[in-house]
């Protein structure tokens, strides 16, 4: 026995460390798939929680004596009873409504179906910074959420290898997302590249479509440089085009596309970058983080010259700094806060994603604040965090309708 367990011993010691990489990655994916099997049974999706009455008023601005009516009438998609006998909707009921009320109600369309006109322009948010942990990809989810929540057409777009944002919707990006499916297909250089109709996933939150990552979106950065060095000479061979070509594609069939880019300032980051209208650039309110976006300032600033010299236009409706994962009684904090906006002023959204313990709860579940039911969190400390998510979220709203025309 003592034999056996030295030899083992033996083995782990004189175990290499690309070994060990590879045996800890087979080891993590294999728990994380058991652990995805209890939460979600084989075959089960993930699936968005009921809307009750008060809260569809909210979101559509159709009275809630209205949606009573409606339902008691029969006329209307048919709402869930509770156990209370509340009436509860799913979204697809709520985007239902929406539709119905527009066709009902044509000079007043647009504030029951927000949908872009012919004369807005597609929407295209990239959600940046290269300091892992500001909070990007808890950005992008709950912008994509609040969005379709509000009847937008939504295609989030996961272009970090880490891929969170397409574990947040459901997917375990090495088992759900096979080759040549993630965004790298749509920009790949070969014969092999696939319109970007065929990578678009829809999801469990209606409004919302998907292309997720993997690791497989690291293929662009290895491609890009020995495609640079051939020089390629046409504009389809330009890399940093090859994005906004992509989305052009599937442009009429969305409001609004956001991309949660990777920590670095890759060819896939300046891709976003130049296929953005908007952009975000999330900030921890700490002197370390801060110290680490000015360098990403800087070198963003420096690669963007060179691609204006090589032909490459922006045209971004805004830019603009949100201030996340922010504790508002911290001193340190609130001093680096006050130091931004006098730095930047209106360039810095003035809501705040604060840091909450409902945001974390609901990150372990990979779940959103919106997702959450009640009960779940304590119902102050999930109201507080809704709010200042959904004052975030308005802010930029503001900012895309405002790009639109819009009042």
């Amino acid at each position: 026995m003592a034999l056996t367990r030295q030899i083992e011993q033996e083995d782990t010691f004189s175990e290499d460390a690309a070994a060990k990489i590879v045996r800890h990655a087979g080891m993590l994916s294999n728990q994380l798939q058991a652990l995805r099997t209890r939460m979600y049974p084989p075959r089960a999706k993930k699936s968005l929680r009921h809307f009750m009455t008060n809260e569809v008023s909210k979101l559509t601005s159709i009275p809630d004596s209205t949606l009573k009516l409606l339902s008691n009438e029969g006329r209307g998609p048919v709402p869930s009873r509770l156990e209370n006998n509340h009436r509860a909707y799913t979204l697809q009921q709520i985007n239902e409504l929406r539709l119905m009320f527009a066709e009902q109600k044509p000079s007043d369309a647009l504030r029951f179906l927000p949908y872009r006109q012919d004369k807005e322009h597609l929407q295209v948010l990239a959600v940046a910074n290269f300091k892992g942990g500001s909070a990007k990809t808890t950005t992008s989810v709950h912008l994509a959420q609040y969005l379709a929540l509000h009847g937008y057409r939504v295609l989030a777009i996961d272009l970090d290898p880490q891929a969170s944002l397409s574990a947040m919707f459901g997917f375990q990006p090495e088992l759900d997302v096979q080759a040549n499916e993630t965004i790298y297909a749509a920009l790949r250089y070969d014969d092999e590249r696939r319109p970007m109709q065929e990578i678009i996933h829809q999801t469990y939150f209606d409004g919302i479509d998907l292309i997720p990552g993997n690791l497989e979106v690291m293929e662009y950065e290895h491609e890009t440089p020995r495609i640079l060095a051939q020089r390629l000479g046409s504009r389809e061979g330009m890399f940093f085009e090859r994005l906004k070509l992509a989305l052009d594609e599937v442009k009429d069939r969305y409001d609004v596309v956001i991309l949660d880019t990777p920590p670095s300032l890759g060819f896939l980051t300046l891709s976003a970058i130049h296929a953005s209208t908007g952009m975000i650039v999330t900030v921890h309110p700490a002197m370390l983080d801060v110290s680490s976006m000015s360098q990403f300032l800087l070198m963003m600033g420096d690669l963007i010259q060179v691609l204006s010299e090589s032909g490459a236009v922006l045209r971004q409706d805004f830019f603009r700094y949100l201030i996340t994962r922010h504790d508002p009684n911290d001193q340190p904090q609130s001093q680096v806060v006050a130091m931004l906006r006098h730095l930047f002023g209106d360039d810095v959204i003035l809501p705040t994603a604060v840091e909450s313990t409902a945001i974390e709860a609901a990150g372990l579940a990979k779940r959103s604040l919106y997702e959450l039911e009640m009960g779940q969190v304590g119902r102050d400390t999930h109201r507080r965090a809704r709010d200042a998510m959904d004052a975030v979220n308005d802010a930029i709203l503001d900012l895309i309708k405002s790009s639109w025309g819009r009042g």
